[in-house]
């Protein structure tokens, strides 16, 4: 008997799109649509196929972010994650240490199930009031650093032009006029929101969640909501989503890891549950020092990143996928609108997905296929559809770059 095959098929949507020999492709990416592809059995046995809770097939969707645009984020968090020189001490225009232990990072990785690299992404809150180059020991980051963040896929997500919270507040113009900052400076649009903390009329968050859904945010990350763990084997609520988040912080008393111990303990308990899992957690800064009692110290980072990686990640059992808020959102909220269906006539199988209209400012456009089968398989070829194909082992991760 050959081996159970597992193939996971991610269709990535990008931009426009173009015709192609085995199925057809719409023009307009926000258009529906019908695609098509055939998939070449070795031998004639049944497959079933269905559409992956999580993209990758994984157990578990970790997102984590980063509130307020403090510069550690570029300096110890980003370096850490993706790879790459973490800064030594910095202190900052607050003299406050931002920095972190000055070694270099070979990064921490899931993989794909093809045997490819994915680094660990987070997600940063900020705003866009704060951001500047200027002077060189800010404490927030540049519209550079926060581009090339972005541009290595990480999420960047509203947090109020301001940061305000006092009596007074304008909530509806800190939540538009961030988008328009972000928008003119690095030239996209955020389109979920995290509201920020801080001294505030009571329930003031209320108005904040109010005016944010009310102009075209998908999601709030507020004081209260649902989750932050969420049950992701079925169809999942997502419209006009408040949502709680963990907060992991440093204790303001010691520097050993028994407080990151006790958080990783819960992510244990979370992640032994039999179901496939999505789950959200934040901090505000990661340098050396213990930003204004709310951050994560650097050391305690380091530590619970790299244990997470090494217990989840590609060098464990790999069944984490590490990604910010807004890119677990768009893969659920398009896995639960499109409709699957396939034929199969002896050993060809031809595979018609429908696609809803998508969200103009989706980032990322991605849904996984679980294919069962007992037979090997390659995925015929197209002259214009990019296809990464390796049908030889138990999962299979088929990229459909249109």
């Amino acid at each position: 008997m050959s081996k159970r095959i597992l193939l996971i098929v991610a269709i990535v949507i990008f931009g426009s799109f173009k015709s192609f020999s085995n199925g057809i492709v719409e023009k307009d990416s926000s258009k529906p649509k019908t695609i098509s592809f055939k998939i070449k059995l070795k031998s004639a046995d049944k497959i079933k196929i269905a559409v992956s809770p999580l993209k990758y097939n994984k157990h578990f969707a970790y997102s984590f972010t980063l509130d307020d645009g403090y510069r550690s984020a570029y300096l110890t968090a980003f370096p850490l994650l993706n790879g790459g020189k973490i800064s030594n001490s910095n202190i900052n225009e607050w003299k406050i240490d931002q920095g972190g232990d000055g070694t270099t990072s070979k990064g921490l990785f899931y993989s794909d199930g093809m045997g490819n690299k994915i680094p660990f992404k987070l997600a940063l809150a900020i705003n866009g009031g704060s951001i500047r180059a200027l002077p060189e020991n800010r404490g927030h980051l540049s519209w550079a650093e926060v581009n090339e963040i972005y541009n290595a896929g990480w999420d960047i997500l509203n947090h109020g032009f301001h940061h305000a919270t006092k009596h007074g507040t304008n909530y509806l113009t800190e939540v538009t006029e961030n988008v328009s900052s972000i928008k003119q400076n690095l030239d996209f649009t955020m389109s979920h929101f995290v509201v920020p903390g801080g001294e505030g009329d009571e329930k003031y968050y209320l108005e904040y969640e109010k005016d944010a859904l009310n102009n075209e945010h998908f999601s709030v990350a507020s004081y209260y909501g649902v989750g932050p763990v969420f049950k992701v084997d079925s169809k999942v609520d997502l419209d006009k989503m408040i949502s709680a988040r963990t907060f992991v912080q440093s204790s303001k008393d010691t520097t050993s890891f028994k407080t990151m111990d006790r958080f990783l303990k819960t992510v244990d308990s979370i992640v032994k549950q039999p179901n496939s899992i999505w789950f959200n957690e934040f901090t505000h800064g990661t340098g050396n020092s213990n930003l204004w009692n709310l951050s994560m110290r650097f050391p305690d980072f380091k530590y619970y990143m790299t244990t997470l990686a090494d217990k989840y990640g590609e060098k464990g059992n790999d069944s984490i996928w590490m990604a910010p808020w807004q890119e677990v959102y768009e893969y659920i909220w398009l896995r639960d609108r499109i409709k699957v269906d396939f034929q199969q006539k002896n050993k060809e199988v031809i595979v018609t997905i429908q696609l809803p209209e998508i969200p103009q400012n989706f980032r990322n456009r991605a849904v996984s296929l679980n294919i069962k089968t007992k037979s090997k398989f390659e995925i015929e070829s197209t002259k214009d559809l990019k296809i990464k194909n390796d049908g030889q082992t138990n999962h299979k991760l088929i990229l459909l770059q249109l």
